[in-house]
């Protein structure tokens, strides 16, 4: 049954690159995460350089880091994090345009049975996008991950990894005239992952993202570690 499954899965990321090779963006990514030794705090980030296709477009290069803190006797993390991000125009030109970023991130495990892994993830983000005013973003993510070759996520497990992701604008002016929806975007998310340890995780997904001028799918591949 697992074999059948991975082949269902992989069917369905190359049937979904081939139909929408034009639309279809690849993104890699690499999270990352630490505790400081007999202590609440710690450190967590990624890098995601991320295609407009499935080539080298360049649509974002995205470095992002944050100090945590483990709200003791319960499950809460705490986040206070800056990001940068590099933008790229689709095609042929080389411009690019910069964005710094200020966040602050609350994350809530939480386990339902043995199997179903659920985390929400709640982000507050103050951006200064190059040429816009000053602005603000709400975002709310629900993630899933489900063992599939064991019932527990140990060494060398298999799982489902699942989530979505809504972004609200705080608001709508960002200059010169300019007006953006309060609606920003909405990111669903299919994943198969491997959990080598508790350390180290891959994933390869499937992603789409709705945004009010385009819907676009994303092939990803990311790795999670912990150390």
């Amino acid at each position: 049954m697992l074999k059948r499954l991975l082949g269902a899965f992989f069917c369905l990321f190359f049937m979904q690159a081939v139909a929408q090779e034009k639309k279809t963006g690849a993104w890699y990514m690499y999270f990352y995460k630490t505790q400081f030794k007999e202590s609440n705090w710690g450190i967590q980030g990624d890098v995601q350089y991320r295609n407009w296709n499935l080539g080298g477009d360049l649509e974002q290069l995205l470095l992002r880091s944050g100090v945590t803190y483990k709200v003791p006797e319960t499950p809460l993390m705490l986040t206070l994090g800056y990001a940068h991000i590099t933008s790229g125009v689709i095609g042929d030109s080389d411009d690019t345009s910069m964005e710094s970023r200020i966040y602050q991130e609350a994350l809530i495990p939480q386990k339902i049975s043995e199997r179903f892994l659920l985390t929400h993830r709640f982000r507050y983000e103050q951006r200064w996008v190059e040429n816009q005013d000053f602005r603000t973003r709400y975002r709310y993510n629900l993630f899933l991950n489900v063992p599939l070759s064991k019932p527990t996520m140990t060494n060398n497990t298999l799982y489902l990894a699942l989530y979505n992701e809504l972004f609200i604008n705080g608001q709508r002016d960002i200059g010169d005239g300019r007006k953006v929806e309060i609606f920003d975007r909405n990111r669903t998310y299919l994943g198969l992952g491997y959990a080598l340890n508790d350390k180290m995780k891959f994933q390869l997904a499937w992603m789409n993202q709705n945004v009010n001028t385009q819907n676009k799918g994303q092939l990803q591949l990311s790795f999670h570690h912990q150390f």
